[in-house]
């Protein structure tokens, strides 16, 4: 369908937003968050005044990896946020990956704008669901059993990828072959004093055994650990459309 009015796209998308998430236990829900759902499917890289970007030419000239000691591999546009929801963009370098991590309590949609992602998606298992000890790699750091549900690539052509408080909850963002960039919806934001704290985590296990990986979905054994030396997040202004909430 032919779209109007760019800037008022992204407006719709933030305005439906804070309706979807105002009462995310309404009996409306479920219908607010599929019309999100389509608004959110209609945005575009063009919308946002964005273009892909390759690594910069400083990073280049170092022969390291393309962010190396000369810019962060991901960053962040900042675009809106109340209490009920936040809203922005990151960017990915190419080769960049945002560790797996978790969004306590929370809702998300991910939309891509540009280039490939390849996210991977698991859900946490209860306490008690363990069949067996984590194996001895764990180490010290806190162990909890997860289902590993999805690995999937999405492009501008992709649906958004979603995650509730109970499904796909933990994820980690790889990019594919190039940068890539994606509009990202969080409800409520992140806030550490209310409990909604990102915590990250390694799997534990070992390479398959054959040339395919292991079949999804699996349980498998994860452990916290502190946020990667190699991972960062710094901050570009936003370009696109004004957003008035």
């Amino acid at each position: 369908m032919p779209r109007d009015n760019m800037a008022s796209l992204i407006q719709r998308v933030a305005r439906q937003a804070r309706i979807t998430f105002r009462s995310p236990a309404g009996p409306a829900f479920g219908e607010n968050l599929h019309r999100l759902q389509q608004l959110l499917n209609e945005v575009r890289a063009e919308d946002l005044h964005l273009a892909p970007r390759g690594p910069s030419a400083a990073a280049a000239a170092s022969g390291g990896p393309p962010w190396a000691g000369v810019v962060p591999p991901v960053s962040y546009m900042h675009i809106c946020e109340t209490e009920s929801f936040s809203m922005g963009v990151f960017l990915l370098r190419s080769g960049a990956c945002i560790p797996l991590h978790d969004h306590p309590g929370m809702n998300g949609m991910l939309k891509v704008l540009y280039g490939t992602l390849r996210i991977a998606c698991m859900d946490t298992l209860p306490a008690g669901a363990a069949a067996a000890p984590p194996p001895p790699a764990a180490g010290s750091g806190p162990c909890l059993r997860a289902l590993f549900r999805s690995r999937q690539h999405y492009t501008p052509a992709s649906p958004p990828c979603l995650l509730s408080p109970h499904t796909d909850n933990l994820h980690q963002i790889d990019a594919v072959d190039g940068p890539a960039a994606f509009l990202d919806i969080l409800a409520p934001p992140y806030d550490p004093q209310h409990g909604r704290d990102c915590h990250y985590y390694r799997l534990l296990e070992g390479p398959p055994a054959g040339a395919e990986p292991p079949a999804l979905p699996r349980e498998v054994w994860l452990v916290e650990t502190p946020q990667a030396a190699d991972f960062w997040c710094g901050g570009e202004p936003y370009p696109g459309p004004r957003v008035c909430l």
